[in-house]
């Protein structure tokens, strides 16, 4: 199969290549800046001789857009919302002048289009939009409306003979570095992982190699499209998230944050407090009405089995360094 991945340079597409590579796909990433044989350049915004790529394809999954790893002024809040429209704007133009269309088409969005909500839980069919939300920041409404505009951009694109699917993702947990499950086990480690502002906001998550199969899952289903929600099928409170955590890492004691610590912490970190405090419960209903069945559904094996790859990649990583030393001496 050939699969090609817009924007398959950042956390989530190093995930999905690698998996798709090892599979035996024939896997080409669109990014910016090239660096290995199977990457291609591409801007984002116009067509270009990337787009040949695309012709003849099987699938793509689209997942470019800027990192929401960061402060949102309204500068990033913009450059979020144009980074994700004209690159899904761009895929469709691409698809639709193909001679040979992929089958399918994959496009990243996410699952807080949903609105911070406690009292029940998201799917596809009964599930909130948010945007109009009360006593939560005016941003917010705006992080929701990206969303929207996200999944329109592929909705309105005149691609007939290719089906099209709206990936709803919750936050993917996988112990590469830098990833939200590294951020979050390094302030565990270091004693901060306790509630924020009392912990009662649900964590909706999945564990990447559940990621990877529900891609896999999606892209074989020619029955399935629009909206699906790639999430486990328990999200937690984030006090009950980040406990089962501290237990995965062995760490007995997690530090309590108020809203203005959790403030002070997201700047510190060049980030926002969205992230930590919008409650996003939100189940995977379409997928499990396809039949689709989860390796890590729970949280607690999950974690334990992300803890156990990262001390496996850090033991291999201080390896690594003492043979190269060795070698050098």
């Amino acid at each position: 199969m050939k699969v090609v991945l817009p924007g398959g340079t950042g956390q989530v597409g190093a995930i999905l290549d690698r998996a798709l590579t090892a599979a035996g796909h024939e896997v080409t990433v669109l990014t910016r800046r090239p660096r290995r044989a199977h990457e291609i350049a591409w801007d984002g915004v116009t067509l270009g001789p990337w787009a040949a790529a695309i012709d003849g394809c099987d699938a793509v999954v689209n997942l470019a857009g800027r990192s929401v790893s960061c402060r949102y002024t309204p500068e990033n809040l913009a450059a979020m919302m144009v980074s994700r429209v004209d690159s899904t704007r761009v895929v469709g133009e691409a698809i639709a002048v193909a001679a040979r269309p992929p089958r399918v088409w994959l496009q990243m969005s996410t699952a807080t289009v949903y609105a911070h909500r406690f009292d029940a839980a998201h799917d596809e069919a009964t599930g909130v939009i948010g945007g109009t939300e009360s006593g939560v920041p005016d941003y917010w409404a705006y992080s929701v409306e990206i969303a929207r505009n996200w999944e329109r951009a592929q909705a309105e694109a005149p691609t007939p003979a290719t089906r099209k699917v709206a990936l709803r993702s919750a936050m993917v947990m996988s112990p590469d570095r830098g990833g939200v499950f590294d951020v979050l086990s390094r302030l565990t480690r270091l004693g901060l992982g306790g509630p924020v502002a009392g912990g009662a906001q649900y964590v909706s998550w999945i564990h990447d190699e559940d990621f990877v199969r529900a891609v896999e899952f999606l892209i074989a289903r020619d029955d399935l499209d629009g909206p699906v929600n790639l999430s486990s099928p328990t999200p937690l409170p984030q006090r009950d998230f980040m406990r089962a955590l501290r237990a995965a890492w062995g760490v007995p004691v997690g530090l309590p944050a108020t809203r203005w610590m959790a403030e002070l912490g997201a700047f510190a970190l060049h980030s926002d407090t969205e992230l930590l405090l919008k409650s996003r419960r939100v189940v995977p209903g379409r997928l499990r009405a396809a039949g689709f069945t989860f390796s890590s559904p729970d949280w607690e094996t999950a974690a334990t089995s992300l803890v156990r790859r990262a001390r496996s990649a850090r033991t291999a990583s201080r390896h690594n360094l003492f043979a190269r030393g060795g070698h050098a001496a």
